[in-house]
């Protein structure tokens, strides 16, 4: 799965409380120069985000991936909204996952990006929530 794809997930959600802030732009921004893309790319997808992609060929890993970039974003401006939370529950049921694994990644996941978690106990965790 593309970067693009996967940052036009991440600014779908940023948009989900209807305050896409200077926080949640600067993680998309930092992703996606972290992935090789420049600023003006990353500007172009969030004017024009791609369509969701097709979910059901991602690896496991690129699944996890997924789950914790968005639960990450969700709570990097340490505001967390209803229609965010529901974004994400609906993402991790259309990746295989129940919606309650939103809940356990929220409460083990930091805001802050520079605060690493222990990414082998949330893949554990990650698994047991699996449908």
């Amino acid at each position: 799965m593309s970067i693009k794809a996967q940052l036009s997930v991440l600014i779908q959600l940023a948009q989900a409380d209807g305050d896409f802030d200077g926080q949640e732009r600067m993680h998309i921004l930092m992703l996606g120069k972290a992935n090789g893309l420049t600023e003006e790319d990353v500007n172009d997808l969030v004017e024009n985000p791609r369509p969701f992609p097709d979910l059901s060929t991602l690896s496991d890993d690129e699944k996890f991936d997924y789950l914790y970039n968005i639960v990450q974003l969700m709570k990097i401006d340490s505001q967390v909204y209803l229609s965010e939370i529901k974004y994400c529950e609906d993402l991790a049921e259309k990746l295989g996952f129940k919606r309650k694994v939103i809940s356990t990644l929220s409460a083990r996941i930091f805001s802050d990006p520079s605060i690493t978690s222990n990414v082998e106990a949330l893949r554990k965790a990650v698994k047991k929530h699996e449908l």
